[in-house]
């Protein structure tokens, strides 16, 4: 344990190191004063992203675009920063203490999400209203919280810590659905984590112990993707999400990684418990809000279903090898 924080304390301090000198430099610190609900809502959302299949983005979206009234953009585009950081160090982490992963789940489903993020980041995302986008999100995260539920609550499964030999057209199925994320993360922020880790769990029966941690370094891997794509190429990456950024990166250093190494001591359940008890609550916030009409009500409806699709229908066939509790 000790050695674990020793290394990782050099890319941490580095990282820190740096970003208080440009705060410094620049005379930025009272962005603290205006921005520090950021800071606080990122003490949970970084611990979330790493104990669980969900990005910081899950936390930060919701709470930007519901509760502070947030542009969708703007939330989107801190999502893609701020995961760029926490995950990456959540990252670091996993691999410094040689937390288990699933390198072929890793591997198929980050190159989907590759060609998923930048076709939706050029082809749907100029197509999605600022209202649908928070509905988009509910949504799809409700059907996600109802797949989570029965994973951790209903099912009653062995569980692999490897996945099986695929043929190539399961390959391909991974694939799909690591781009099908990845389109949603270049939507909302984040998606391709969620997206996969319930499709491997559910279909395959890996181990949350596993599947968690590789989704994590998906999704780190893919939002660095996402703020590169806004940031340099597009150059859609506002001022407004870049202050936000600036006051959380000293938070999700050390939130992230802190939850990865937590689930390694809690059980997965509770934490399902909670996320779950925030989707629902995510949702009903969203309707009280938005007040959506017929139109918005039919377009959340459709991506409830898809969410219901990719989690329950392509998952339908399990892989019934032997396995471990």
């Amino acid at each position: 344990m000790r050695r674990n924080i020793f290394l990782f304390s050099f890319p941490a301090a580095t990282i820190l190191t740096g970003w208080a000198f440009y705060m410094a430099h620049g005379n930025l610190w009272l962005l603290f004063s205006d921005n520090w609900f950021m800071t606080a809502t990122m003490v949970f959302g970084s611990f979330i992203a790493g104990a669980s299949s969900e990005g910081g983005g899950a936390i930060a979206f919701p709470a930007m675009t519901l509760l502070f009234n947030i542009e969708p953009e703007v939330a989107r585009n801190f999502s893609f920063a701020i995961q760029s950081v926490g995950m990456t160090f959540a990252a670091i982490w996993i691999f410094i203490s040689g937390i288990k992963i699933e390198k072929n789940y890793l591997l198929l489903a980050g190159a989907g999400g590759f060609i998923g993020i930048i076709f939706g980041s050029y082809f749907i995302v100029p197509l999605i209203k600022p209202d649908y986008a928070k509905m988009m999100f509910v949504s799809f995260w409700l059907s996600f919280g109802i797949a989570l539920a029965v994973v951790n609550f209903i099912n009653q499964r062995k569980s692999i810590e490897k996945l099986p030999h695929l043929s190539f057209i399961q390959k391909s199925e991974l694939f799909f659905v690591g781009t099908l994320g990845g389109v949603f993360s270049s939507v909302l922020g984040n998606g391709l984590d969620i997206c996969t880790f319930s499709y491997v769990v559910m279909k395959y029966g890996l181990s949350e112990k596993i599947a968690t941690p590789t989704s994590v370094i998906l999704m780190a891997s893919n939002a660095i993707i996402g703020f590169i794509i806004h940031l340099f190429f597009l150059e859609t990456f506002q001022t407004e999400a870049f202050h936000y950024w600036l006051v959380c990166i000293p938070v999700v250093i050390f939130g992230a990684p802190l939850g990865a190494y937590t689930i390694t001591l809690i059980g997965r359940k509770s934490i399902a418990g909670i996320l779950i008890l925030i989707i629902i609550a995510q949702f009903i916030t969203a309707i009280f809000v938005i007040k959506p009409g017929m139109d918005l009500i039919l377009f959340s409806t459709l991506i409830f279903v898809i969410g219901i699709f990719i989690f329950f229908v392509i998952t339908k066939k399990r892989y019934t090898g032997s396995g471990v509790n």
